[in-house]
């Protein structure tokens, strides 16, 4: 059998030195990187766009209130992108935090007032509040906009 090459390792030499690894941090007392050029050792930022597709994998999942856990700093952050802030009344709903719904499908409703699935959404949750009355001008603006 040959022999296996010399390892890079400095406790795997045969220089007579210690074969043990080097001592690793005590339990609870994370080791901090050294600084290696290009390497940021400050903690990472929020990728949104990445927190967006997250969230709407775990709508797809059927996890709405883990989505909107996750939208909520999405459209904190930006609060005009419509496509979060859909997501996140689609999240409410789902979830059953209609009050909540109902509030970022108004903003919404604010943002687009053509977006016929957005007045859908809202009449939807005001129903779901017994809230027929305030429902059906939002029923008759989305069927004016084609909505389904």
């Amino acid at each position: 059998m040959p022999a296996l090459p010399p390892s890079s390792a400095p406790w795997m030499r045969s220089s007579g030195a210690s074969r043990e690894p080097p001592e690793r941090p005590a339990a609870g007392k994370p080791e901090r990187a050294p600084h290696v050029e290009g390497y940021v050792n400050e903690p990472f930022e929020i990728d949104l766009h990445s927190e967006f597709l997250r969230a709407d994998l775990f709508l797809t999942m059927g996890r709405p209130d883990e989505a909107a856990r996750i939208l909520e700093p999405v459209v904190d952050a930006e609060p005009d992108n419509q496509a979060a802030l859909e997501a996140l009344a689609r999240a409410y709903f789902g979830s059953a935090q209609l009050t909540r719904a109902e509030g970022a499908l108004t903003r919404l409703v604010v943002l687009a007032p053509a977006n016929g699935w957005a007045r859908r959404a809202l009449a939807r949750t005001l129903e779901r509040q017994s809230r027929h009355a305030e429902a059906m001008s939002h029923h008759r603006m989305a069927d004016a906009l084609g909505a389904g």
